[in-house]
């Protein structure tokens, strides 16, 4: 996927707000290792390796366009890498990920492997956004389903009809205990974005559920795309005005020493 990191920033405010509540998350431990999962463009990779200075923190993304615009440098005690979350190696003492795992498939055994990679006495903190049974991705995977032979078949999480493998709270504090977690906190939090209508949450959705299908396409099956969603998106939305109630659950978790 090839990532625009300025249109992502577009909405930067309403994107980061939850990233600040999943840092407050975070116990104060005497951590050595963190890892930052889908770091971006590694503003809340920096700020973890301010608060932790006797860390050593890795900012670990796939996008070479997002790391191009890290703040390296900026910390004596950071670095950014390309790479896989699912071919994360190493073990951590805090494992953080931002917006970043809602990608990635089957999240019990996500859970799982990355609890292997958390030290003993170790912090799992992650937040994922929720928003998959809204309009707006409704729409979207019926706008793919137009597209089929043109995407090669490509579904947006890699399963049938493009399911999300984002569970509930629940469900995450359910799995974290079955791998023997302790102070578990699991919860869900909407953070209100009011767009400009139909055209809005298109600018919103090409700085993320829109990259897997425009990275695709080729520019002409790319502008027909966009004119398919965007018409089904003024029918739903058919105001100036959407209050777009989005939606994010925030886990954290320790393993016991």
């Amino acid at each position: 996927m090839t990532w625009n990191p300025d249109q992502y920033h577009r909405f930067q405010a309403a994107r980061s707000a939850p990233a600040h509540d999943l840092l407050a998350m975070i116990p104060q431990r005497p951590y050595r290792s963190v890892v930052d999962l889908g770091c971006g463009t590694g503003e809340q990779t920096l700020e973890l390796a301010r608060r932790f200075p006797d860390a050593q923190v890795l900012g670990l993304d796939s996008s070479a366009e997002m790391l191009a615009r890290t703040p390296a440098g900026q910390a004596a005690n950071l670095r950014f890498e390309q790479g896989d979350i699912a071919q994360l190696t190493g073990t951590y003492d805090l494992i953080y990920s931002n917006a970043a795992l809602q990608w990635l498939p089957d999240h019990p055994a996500l859970l799982a492997q990355l609890w292997r990679q958390l030290a003993p006495g170790g912090v799992l903190a992650v937040q994922v956004p929720a928003n998959h049974d809204h309009a707006s991705h409704r729409l979207l995977t019926a706008t793919a389903d137009e597209f089929t032979d043109e995407l090669g078949g490509f579904t947006r999480f890699g399963t049938a009809q493009g399911a999300s493998p984002v569970l509930t709270p629940a469900g995450y504090a359910e799995s974290l205990d079955a791998l023997g977690a302790t102070d578990i906190t699991a919860i869900s939090k909407v953070y209100p974005v009011v767009l400009r209508g139909a055209d809005g949450l298109i600018e919103w959705t090409r700085g993320t559920a829109l990259v897997p299908y425009l990275s695709r396409l080729g520019d002409a099956d790319a502008a027909r795309f966009l004119e398919s969603y965007r018409a089904r998106l003024h029918a739903e939305f058919p105001g100036d005005r959407v209050y777009y109630a989005f939606t994010r659950v925030l886990f954290t978790a320790i393993r016991p020493s």
